[in-house]
């Protein structure tokens, strides 16, 4: 089966996009531009696509920037906050319903290069922190993906019961450049090294016993 695929150009999604492209079961990538401070991590999801010779299918939602309202991903006059994962901070970086947009766009295309999956990246420590990656989100999700066309789109998600340091393994066992990879949520020209998305890509690292290449400011 051949799947469409939700590509940021992050750690995770990358290391899924080579998971799907070694098994030869990757018809398309399709990023989305939905006016996040972080964009530049679409130039990596274009680069590793071209390394990888898998097709690049950009989507301009960035108009939909007004319509998040109050996301340090998306208005540029909230900081996105440093420190750990916590509620309070998790709440300043959710985009409302944007797994939901996304994998909607993502199925839509599936269906019309008739591919029997959309895959994305979701993991088992989304879960407690983002509603749109709880494992019923997806259940719910999925039932309706597959009603929505007479073949029937399997939403998949091959990594909703790995941590990141698990990724980070696999990763590495795929041969990922983790060097092309994008997480940092401020988008400046080096990873922060401080906001909640840095400080969880630094301890996968750790707990998986690889050498980290990402270059931080602090």
């Amino acid at each position: 089966m051949r799947s469409v695929i939700i590509y940021s150009g992050g750690l995770d999604s990358t290391v899924l996009l080579y998971k799907l492209a070694s098994e030869n079961a990757l018809a398309e990538a399709v990023s989305i531009n939905y006016g996040q401070r972080h964009a530049k991590e679409l130039e990596f999801a274009f680069q590793n696509c071209k390394k990888l010779g898998v097709k690049f299918n950009l989507i301009d939602l960035s108009s939909l920037n007004s319509v998040f309202g109050n996301s340090a991903l998306t208005n540029q006059s909230i900081e996105v906050p440093d420190g750990e994962y916590a509620r309070g901070n998790i709440a300043l970086t959710v985009v409302p319903n944007r797994n939901m947009i996304m994998l909607s766009i993502a199925a839509a295309r599936a269906m019309a290069l008739g591919c029997g999956g959309v895959a994305y990246a979701a993991h088992s420590g989304d879960h407690a922190l983002y509603p749109d990656c709880t494992p019923e989100f997806a259940g719910a999700l999925a039932k309706a993906i597959a009603l929505a066309d007479e073949r029937k789109i399997e939403l998949l998600r091959p990594f909703i019961n790995m941590g990141k340091a698990d990724i980070v393994k696999l990763g590495a066992e795929l041969g990922v450049d983790f060097s092309g990879t994008w997480s940092c949520y401020k988008g400046g020209k080096l990873h922060c090294g401080k906001c909640s998305t840095c400080r969880e890509r630094r301890q996968a690292f750790i707990e998986a016993g690889v050498p980290d290449p990402t270059e931080y400011a602090s």
